[in-house]
């Protein structure tokens, strides 16, 4: 079937996109709420890939007086003068920030540009100064208020957090830089933030105490990503094209749609979010893929995973309050809020008495995606076909070969990664959950008896399993816990075969040494 829509996968230029008449889920009315709410400076924090740069641009389209990119959108029936402002937008997401010269470079270059095009000639070296008199011409040459969008404004600091020094620097410069939103108010008509985190300590944030971070708020819940409503009302020739290659029903194919992309979520209101970057290419290849978490591999979780030796279990079924979620402080970032803010996490539920929010794995893709990017991390699985390891792992549980998968998984544990701290026993408990979780497997952990509690339960269709781990026990101890303990008493009642097993974990050796059976 010929393809007739042009989605613009990675298309962060809104006038391309409307001048090659791509298919744009119409986000303009939230302009509308911004310019009405009478406030001058925004934040709004998204995951990576979500609509955020397009947005951005969107506005820059909408404030240098295009209206003919806004025929048929809800932002052309808007009570607008359409007269041009001047707009400085800072893109800070196309560089990697591996040295300070980097930073310095790209903002050289706008400087330059901006310079050139208000006709400055500059009498000062500092990039700040700069860009206050750049702020200050180009409102007294238009007579109109500066618009300043800054595109991932944190960029710098989030690719620099392993580096200390190259993040003291960054995070000196921007503070310095972005001072002028304040000391320049004057002269600016909107300021527009865009990034993955409200960063505490970072003088953005400190000195505008007016600043509206938009980010957790209900208005602006849909602001990127895309609604059910909104799937069904544009994407109807990629549902349908989806359904005739995998034989499905339309609403099967949106079933499952929802079920591989659907699931974010980043306010109080129930308003669940697909990501438009997946959908998209869903949508193009006709294929259902992981291409959200293969865009980009999550090494920067990875190595605050391996910083604060996180208990991948707290973070699976985690509650917190609004103010952990919002902000991330810079010298000691919070593991829940980093995984939250950069999308691999995402609000499941919220108590309005307790103000709590339950937090949890979005969907299927990032499930799968992410546990399996995180396995090697655990688990030795050098010159593993993973897909192979997965179906012959889960298909050995399924059918009751406990000494198929215990051999599995004692190569799985041989040989892991120095990184890694063994001494702890929480850090094998997360490699053996990480493998059952990827593999579809029910698994509860700590799972708590009237004698104790079992370290890994997993059940299936036909069977069960009480798993115990003794670190520089042996296999038998941990047996006789089991038994000891009646672990298998709550579950005599069920037709289902349970098998007990016991396993020993060596620090020493860094494997898994033993493991008994019954």
């Amino acid at each position: 079937m010929a393809q007739r829509v042009r989605y613009p996968i990675g298309e962060q230029s809104f006038e391309q996109l409307r001048k090659r008449d791509c298919l744009y889920v119409d986000k303009t009315r939230f302009i509308d709420q911004i310019i009405g709410n009478g406030g001058k400076y925004y934040f709004l924090g998204r995951p990576r890939r979500f609509g955020k740069s397009l947005f951005l641009d969107t506005l820059k389209c909408f404030f240098e007086g295009k209206r003919h990119l806004f025929e048929g959108l809800y932002a052309d029936s808007m009570e607008w003068d359409w007269e041009p402002y001047p707009v400085l937008k800072l893109d800070l997401n196309n560089e990697k920030y591996k040295t300070p010269d980097a930073l310095d470079a790209v903002m050289e270059g706008l400087l330059k540009e901006w310079e050139r095009e208000y006709g400055i000639t500059p009498d000062v070296e500092s990039h700040s100064m700069r860009f206050r008199s750049i702020i200050r011409a180009a409102h007294e040459k238009t007579g109109r208020g500066v618009v300043i969008l800054v595109d991932e404004y944190d960029k710098p600091l989030v690719n620099n957090l392993h580096d200390h020094e190259n993040f003291e620097y960054c995070r000196d410069k921007l503070a310095s830089l972005y001072s002028n939103f304040k000391s320049s108010a004057e002269h600016i008509r909107l300021v527009f933030l865009t990034g993955v985190s409200r960063f505490a300590h970072l003088s953005v944030f400190s000195d505008l105490n007016n600043i509206q971070d938009i980010s957790l708020d209900d208005d602006y819940a849909d602001v990127c990503g895309i609604t059910e409503e909104e799937l069904r009302a544009n994407f109807g020739e990629g549902i349908r094209n989806l359904a005739s290659r995998y034989k499905y029903t339309e609403e099967q194919t949106i079933d499952r749609l929802r079920t591989f992309y659907d699931g974010y979520r980043f306010t109080d209101e129930e308003i669940y979010l697909y990501n438009p970057f997946s959908l998209l290419n869903a949508m193009q290849k006709r294929t259902f893929g992981k291409y959200w978490i293969a865009s980009g591999t999550p090494s920067l979780l990875m190595s605050q995973m391996r910083r604060f030796d996180i208990d991948l279990k707290s973070l699976l079924d985690a509650k917190c309050g609004r103010d952990s979620l919002s902000g991330l402080d810079l010298e000691n970032p919070w593991p829940l809020a980093l995984f939250f803010q950069t999308g691999y996490l995402t609000i499941k539920d919220y108590d309005f008495e307790e103000e709590l929010y339950t937090l949890g794995l979005p969907n299927e893709e990032v499930k799968t995606g992410f546990l399996e990017y995180l396995l090697p991390f655990y688990l030795n699985t050098k010159g593993e076909d993973t897909r192979f390891l997965v179906s012959e792992f889960v298909r050995e549980f399924r059918e009751g070969d406990v000494e198929g998968f215990m051999r599995r998984l004692k190569s799985l544990f041989a040989s892991i990664s120095y990184r890694m701290r063994m001494e702890q026993e929480n850090n094998v408990h997360n490699g053996l959950l990480m493998l059952m979780l990827l593999v579809g497997l029910k698994v509860q952990t700590e799972l708590c008896t009237s004698d104790g509690r079992i370290d890994l339960f997993v059940a299936t269709d036909r069977y069960y399993y009480i798993i115990e781990l003794k670190l520089d026990g042996t296999a038998r101890e941990a047996l006789d816990q089991i038994n000891a303990r009646d672990y298998a008493l709550p579950f005599a009642v069920d037709d289902r075969r349970l098998f007990k097993i016991g396993v020993e974990f060596s620090t020493e050796k860094r494997a898994l040494v033993d493991w008994i059976a019954e």
